[in-house]
């Protein structure tokens, strides 16, 4: 039975789920398309051409490669498919956005043909995902006198690739649905049950809220087709809990819009929103895909006459409703003003400043983060390259110095680790700054997704510059079904090749690693100054910083050894007398609630780093700390050692590590 005949009964056994056919990332299925559309008489020609066209995975899944190489035979005159023109083909090869398309690109651009050269390096001028291969070939030929790789690489220095998409728009119509009321978790958007299924987008989407809720969704974009549905947490924050890209791309499912018209289920730009505003990771994680995030304040705390909270019988504040939002209120985004208004633009309700910075648009306007990232760093060589100063295009860093002021632990972390700063700035909180990053983790039910970004963004191997990477393999160890057995070995083997240490070996050479991940990477790194970058919000190490991201985040610091953020505010917590021996440490971590809440009336943690300063704290006692102070919805967390306990603690981490990795 042939790969397309399997295909064909799988699609039988999707439509059963109310499934359309999956998306494919096999090249030798690929292979068997194009011998039918080549065949005038094959039975199966038409549908083949659609699933070429329509249903093939771009970036760097063999089925890219085997899809950028048949267009290039249509464009050099090799093969004709009516269907197909070679104006077409490039069009196709245009929204492939890097890898094996690229490679084709560059031939052609730098090939002999000067019609289909400059073809394609008008296509080259639109594309970002140019990895350090694919722009030493490009310098390598402008030096070599080449005319169409020296128009390529001056347009890059001009940023043209950003400056010539179209601005956003000023004004965003949008209609509500109340997600739920309170907190919303990114559980309800993505559950942890269904981790199986993230990476078929359109299976994973299934599970969102709830069937009723997707009907309803579907029902506000029947009655109002020109607006775009805005999901809200009423009464409560977005998106809080583990860090998940399958939540956004769920939401962006059923909200978004369509990336490109040749890539299936990759929606883009969600709008989302609530009351106390979005989760920090989350609100990464929907820069990822361009979109927005709203803090609405549509609640306020009631108070009396001396300003002090009212509160109910239960001792919680009592809330006044400022605007309403209730599902289906329709209202205008102004992106010019950064103000929310409604329906008729004429009412403002709330300042979203926060939603509209400078480097928040460009990800909007560029379709994600990702392409500002890597459009930076093309800019950068281009201009390098021909010698000459980049074109200024991008919103600058956010640098902020404030003279004469000291600097928290984690102010001074991001400065050591900053790139491409000012020379000689010191910056402080609230700066967004680029830092190098020390060790990521990817989690495993989130892994299938880092890969499928990581396939997406082009990348075929690990920065060079992290000192260590670990992919894990905790989270389905517990529960080895079939499910877990069919796409774990898939991941490691992806993981494996790409060069981090992965928990499982997929040739069996070596035990199933099933510590967890917070665990390994805690014991991993070894330097106070160090950035951690982990696939789940408990990513809270005990030495140096460690930040809880998205699949898409840890799969760009995978690939560049970089990551963006803003530098958080911290608070700092210190601690007098001594444990008593009837104590455990959980006590301690419980009483820190008790003693904030009391001291501050609300959760001054939220979105903060904690700053614990108990110097004799070993590494375990420290993560019992840190670790909870995700629960915290803080940021982050650092626990400050002295020399000694940090000693201590890296014999321990020592003395767990060998063992492992002697198996």
């Amino acid at each position: 039975m042939s790969l397309y005949t399997d295909y064909l009964t799988e699609i039988e056994t999707r439509k059963g789920q109310g499934l359309h056919p999956k998306p494919i990332e096999d090249g030798a299925l690929v292979e068997e398309l194009i011998a039918q559309i080549e065949d005038a008489g094959s039975e199966y020609r038409d549908d083949s051409l659609n699933f070429f066209i329509y249903n093939t995975l771009p970036g760097t899944t063999s089925a890219a490669g085997v899809k950028a190489a048949f267009l290039k035979k249509i464009i050099v005159g090799e093969t004709t498919v009516p269907e197909i023109a070679p104006a077409f083909a490039f069009e196709l090869l245009s929204h492939m956005k890097g890898g094996p398309s690229v490679g084709i690109l560059l031939d052609l651009a730098l090939g002999g043909d000067a019609a289909i050269a400059q073809q394609a390096a008008e296509v080259l001028k639109t594309q970002v995902f140019l990895y350090d291969a694919d722009m030493a070939r490009l310098g390598a030929a402008c030096k070599a006198g080449n005319a169409v790789a020296k128009d390529i690489l001056e347009s890059y220095a001009k940023a043209e690739f950003f400056t010539k998409l179209p601005d956003i728009e000023e004004e965003i119509k949008v209609v509500t649905y109340i997600a739920a009321e309170g907190d919303i978790s990114t559980d309800l958007l993505s559950p942890g049950n269904q981790a199986h299924s993230r990476s078929d987008r359109e299976l994973h989407g299934q599970c969102m809220i709830s069937p009723e809720a997707q009907k309803e969704i579907q029902a506000l974009q029947k009655q109002h087709p020109d607006k775009r549905v805005m999901l809200i947490a009423e009464k409560g924050t977005m998106g809080v809990g583990s860090s998940r890209m399958s939540g956004v791309n769920n939401v962006a499912l059923w909200t978004g819009k369509k990336a490109s018209p040749y890539v299936p289920f990759v929606n883009i730009a969600p709008v989302v929103a609530g009351t106390n505003g979005i989760s920090p990771i989350f609100l990464t994680t929907v820069g990822v895909t361009g979109g927005i995030g709203i803090d609405l304040k549509n609640w306020v705390r009631k108070t009396d006459a001396d300003g002090k909270p009212i509160l109910n019988n239960d001792g919680n504040p009592i809330l006044e409703q400022k605007y309403s939002v209730e599902t289906g209120t329709v209202l205008t985004i102004n992106t010019r003003d950064k103000k929310l208004y409604d329906e008729t633009g004429t009412k403002a309700l709330v300042d979203v400043a926060s939603a509209f910075t400078p480097q928040k648009v460009e990800f909007m306007k560029a379709g994600g983060s990702y392409a500002i990232v890597f459009g930076k760093k093309l800019q950068t060589f281009a201009a390098e390259t021909l010698g000459i100063e980049p074109t200024p295009v991008f919103a600058p860093n956010k640098e902020i110095s404030r003279e004469g002021q000291g600097l928290t632990a984690v102010e001074k972390i991001f400065n050591r680790n900053a790139v491409g700063v000012t020379p000689g700035k010191v910056l402080h909180a609230g700066s967004d700054v680029r830092v190098r990053v020390n060790i990521v983790g990817s989690q495993d039910t989130t892994g299938l997704m880092t890969a499928q970004e990581l396939e997406a963004m082009a990348a075929t191997v690990i920065s060079p510059i992290l000192d260590g990477a670990y992919q894990s393999g905790c989270h389905t160890a517990s529960v080895w079904d079939a499910k877990a057995q069919a796409n774990i070995p898939k991941l490691m083997a992806f993981m494996n090749n790409f060069g981090l240490i992965t928990a499982r070996d997929p040739k069996g050479a070596y035990h199933a690693m099933t510590d967890v991940i917070h665990k390994v990477l805690n014991d991993i790194t070894v330097d106070d100054w160090a950035i951690i970058i982990g696939g789940d919000s408990h990513t809270r190490m005990s030495k140096g910083v460690a930040f809880g991201a998205d699949s898409g985040t840890v799969a760009l610091a995978l690939a560049t050894g970089e990551a963006t953020m803003p530098i958080p505010e911290s608070v700092k917590v210190t601690f007098k007398g001594a444990m008593q021996p009837h104590m455990d440490f959980r006590d301690v971590v419980h009483a820190t609630q008790a003693q904030m809440l009391k001291q501050c009336g609300d959760n001054v943690f939220q979105g903060r780093v904690i700053e614990v300063h108990i110097g004799t704290l070993l590494a375990d006692q420290a993560f019992t700390f840190t670790d909870w102070t995700a629960e915290m919805k803080a940021k982050a967390s650092i626990c400050i050692s002295q020399d000694e306990t940090l000693i201590e603690s890296l014999e321990i981490a020592k003395s767990r590590i060998q063992p492992t990795f002697s198996k």
